[in-house]
């Protein structure tokens, strides 16, 4: 059985040692360069205040105009050709304006490198040179599920010092990402190597899900291999422990030896961050839940807005349901909106985000024996952070159950049952390293990760130059076989 497990960890690492090094070393990039995105503050500032002036219609007409039945959001946001309404459903995206209730898709590429002008434009960018690259479903940086339901997307290059591009929806006409030259190189040799990322895989989600999870699989089988036969293989000389190798052999299994744990908890934790709910739970609500979370406002009894209690200078203004009454939010700055349940009359119904109290009636329409909404604290093990700075996320805790929910928009943040907190641990924690007691310390987690993928990326060259010996002596030595037959 030894020699079976010899034969399968060598093939495996054979197939695999490249694979490792890639991981280590692409892993120390991304932990200082994220992929490309774009930041929430960095959208706002692309903001222009809404021109309530040019709209004639309300929030319900667009909705009605837009088709989109399960409507739960709807937002109003200023674009240069105008304002316009962004109809929220569960799968579907509508844009309507906000002037005569026509659809307000951008088709032009004049609007939209307007639009990419405009914002950047308030966000101090140079956009002298800015002009359309193309229009296209997928590229190498808009890959990510999340920009699917605002395909295709225009790029601009703005063709400045950066090489800055930007990426306008043609279904809302909003700039969804934004990339630099150093981002778009320095990510070439981080995320798309560590995530296996080529466009051609990850635009089909379902078959990139499946490639990594195995690869990922087969290697964690590989190393855990090496573990088991790394300990086997230890002797004990004068009462020292010593390995039976020389050169490369020897240093790829004392190295091994020393790193077995970070390599061990780094693959495993590398495949859970592929789970995708299929050994862990999602943080979604479920199907009951959902239902009994859902509220689309009757947007035809929604009172007439009183466009005059609305701020000049509010930059986007959203209505949204939440426990059965209706809101709108003015956002005013980054961390600052006002929030005021639709139709009161009385000003002290005005606030700045959801209370306790609100937050607790929905929760109760969830479940049972929950505790009183808290607001979390900024060092909690399962942070989870509003869009705006300083805004209160209150969590419940009912039983076995956690519910995240965000005091600024009212979204539910996340879901946390037992099976998603150790998750948490399982994923996040080992193989970030986002522990507590280091998050406060980000020098020395930074170092600890550069230390360990640094050893990590030694003891994976080791096994490169074991794995081509190997395949060298294999080859040659079928090569003098052959010959000697021949003779």
């Amino acid at each position: 059985m030894m020699d079976g497990l010899v034969l399968l960890h060598r093939w495996l690492g054979v197939a695999f040692c490249l694979l490792f090094a890639m991981w280590f070393a692409t892993g120390i990039v991304m932990h200082f360069v994220p992929f490309p995105s774009l930041t929430e503050a960095e959208r706002f500032a692309g903001l222009a205040a809404v021109d309530s002036a040019r709209v004639t219609i309300d929030p319900s007409t667009a909705v009605e105009a837009s088709g989109i039945e399960d409507a739960a959001r709807v937002r109003l946001i200023q674009r240069t050709d105008g304002p316009v309404y962004v109809v929220s459903g569960s799968s579907q995206l509508r844009t309507i304006r906000a002037s005569d209730a026509t659809g307000a898709a951008v088709k032009s590429p004049d609007i939209a490198l307007a639009a990419a002008r405009d914002h950047a434009r308030r966000r101090g960018m140079d956009i002298s040179r800015a002009s359309i690259v193309e229009l296209a479903d997928y590229d190498q940086w808009s890959v990510p599920n999340g920009f699917d339901r605002h395909r295709p997307l225009f790029r601009v290059a703005l063709n400045d010092a950066a090489d800055t591009a930007l990426y306008v929806s043609s279904v809302t006409g909003e700039i969804v990402l934004d990339t630099t030259r150093s981002e778009r190189w320095w990510n070439l040799a981080g995320s798309v190597l560590h995530w296996i990322y080529p466009m051609m895989l990850r635009s089909n989600w379902s078959l990139w899900d499946r490639v990594v999870w195995t690869l990922s699989l087969l290697a964690l089988i590989g190393a855990a291999l090496g573990a088991v036969l790394g300990g086997a293989r230890i002797r004990i000389q004068q009462g020292t422990a010593v390995s039976p190798y020389h050169g490369w052999h020897a240093l790829h299994h004392v190295i091994g030896l020393i790193a077995t744990v970070f390599v061990l908890t780094w693959i495993f934790s590398g495949w859970l961050s592929m789970d995708h709910g299929r050994l862990f739970s999602r943080g979604q609500l479920t199907d009951t839940e959902a239902n009994a979370a859902a509220s689309p406002p009757a947007w035809n009894r929604l009172p007439s807005t009183d466009w005059g209690s609305i701020s000049p200078s509010a930059r986007e203004i959203e209505w949204f349901a939440f426990n059965g009454d209706r809101y709108r939010r003015d956002r005013i700055d980054l961390g600052r909106q006002t929030l005021v349940r639709a139709g009161s009359p009385r000003s002290d119904d005005q606030s700045g985000f959801l209370d306790s109290r609100e937050v607790q009636a929905l929760i109760h329409r969830l479940a049972f024996g929950c505790g009183f909404p808290a607001i979390l604290a900024a060092d909690d093990n399962y942070m989870a952070s509003s869009t705006i700075p300083g805004a209160p996320v209150y969590r419940s805790v009912c039983g076995n159950v956690w519910y995240d929910i965000d005091g600024a928009s009212g979204n539910i943040l996340q879901r946390l049952d037992s099976s998603r907190r150790a998750y948490r641990w399982l994923y996040s924690a080992l193989h970030t390293l986002d522990f507590p007691i280091l998050v406060i310390r980000p020098r020395v987690r930074s170092t600890l990760i550069v230390g360990l993928c640094m050893c990590g990326l030694l003891f994976a060259i080791t096994g490169i130059v074991i794995g081509w010996r190997r395949v060298r002596y294999s080859v040659l030595g079928k090569v003098v076989r052959k010959d000697a037959r021949e003779v």
